[in-house]
């Protein structure tokens, strides 16, 4: 099983905080670093120092390491035109060496659309779907070649198609929970499917969809890789665990009911419950940026464990 950084930024970190984590993220052999795309703080974090854009952090981060795995869970479809968001994943793909993968969602956050003058229109999901279809699109294009598109919220006339990213494929992953269109959705464009944030059932009923839905689509089984996202606390013991939980301002019993939480055997035993439901990646959501030594935790007790 690949293990994965998560971070949420909007909380509260600067760019080298993100570049500190990423770094310590590589070094300590994780498969990837991913960043959530917000630009307000949540619940009672103040946000200090202010938020940072997800896709310029990467670009960052990009000529900063060299191994690890780059993205966003997930980049908001609100916040950039599918055209200019080709472009600026492509370019970002090319200055790591071909490292990158775009989790790209609808967007919901309606504050943050208002705290900084970002239009947040009603019907979403259909405006999400032209973006996959542009994006997925420009890239498929042959060098040489131009990409027209003419749906209901973008159109797109003889574009080059440029730049190319350096993957051949840049891997789109695609999550929630959404009982009929996200499966449907997925089915269509993603590489990766990822629940967020859900209970062991929760994700085996949404497995089976997207399962589902990408036979109904011709799909292989083995075609989309599927994973979770769920928030990390783990301690060498109880007081370890409290620690960290209270410095994220949640309490231990809740964590371990509704994340990965405990001891670094309690977390493993809960990740080997996951992949018997076919999760083969999780991105460890890790609110206290400056602990670090939770990471080393979770790399030398929780990743060494896993096949």
């Amino acid at each position: 099983m690949d293990l994965r950084i998560f971070t949420e930024p909007q909380q509260g970190a600067s760019y080298d905080t993100l570049l500190t984590v990423a770094k310590a993220t590589e070094d300590l052999g994780f498969d990837a670093f991913f960043r959530s795309d917000h630009y307000l703080s949540m619940g009672s974090a103040d946000g200090l120092p202010g938020p940072t854009d997800a896709w310029i952090t990467l670009a960052g981060l990009a000529r900063e390491t060299r191994r690890i795995r780059l993205g966003t869970l997930m980049t908001a479809g609100t916040f950039r035109l599918p055209g200019v968001l080709a472009i600026q994943v492509a370019q970002v793909d090319q200055m790591s060496g071909g490292r990158v993968e775009l989790g790209l969602g609808a967007g919901w956050f309606e504050e943050e659309h208002k705290a900084y003058g970002i239009p947040f229109p009603k019907e979403k999901f259909g405006r999400l779907e032209e973006q996959l279809a542009v994006v997925t699109g420009l890239w498929a294009t042959e060098t040489g070649k131009t990409f027209s598109y003419d749906g209901t919220y973008y159109q797109l006339t003889d574009s080059p198609a440029l730049p190319k990213p350096a993957q051949s494929k840049v891997p789109v992953l695609i999550g929630g929970h959404g009982a009929t269109r996200t499966p449907k959705l997925a089915a269509r464009y993603a590489d990766e499917f990822n629940m967020p944030f859900g209970s062991l059932e929760d994700t085996r009923k949404q497995f089976d969809r997207v399962r589902a839905a990408a036979a109904e689509a011709g799909r292989g089984q083995d075609d989309l890789v599927y994973s979770n996202a769920l928030v990390v606390c783990v301690g060498r013991d109880d007081a370890e665990v409290a620690r960290r939980a209270a410095a994220i301002g949640r309490e231990p019993e809740e964590l371990k009911a509704n994340g990965l939480a405990g001891s670094p055997a309690e977390v493993v035993e809960k990740l080997g419950r996951y992949a018997e439901l076919g999760s083969s990646r999780v991105y460890l959501q890790v609110l206290d940026l400056h602990d670090l030594d939770h990471l080393e935790v979770i790399s030398s007790q929780v990743m060494s464990q896993l096949g």
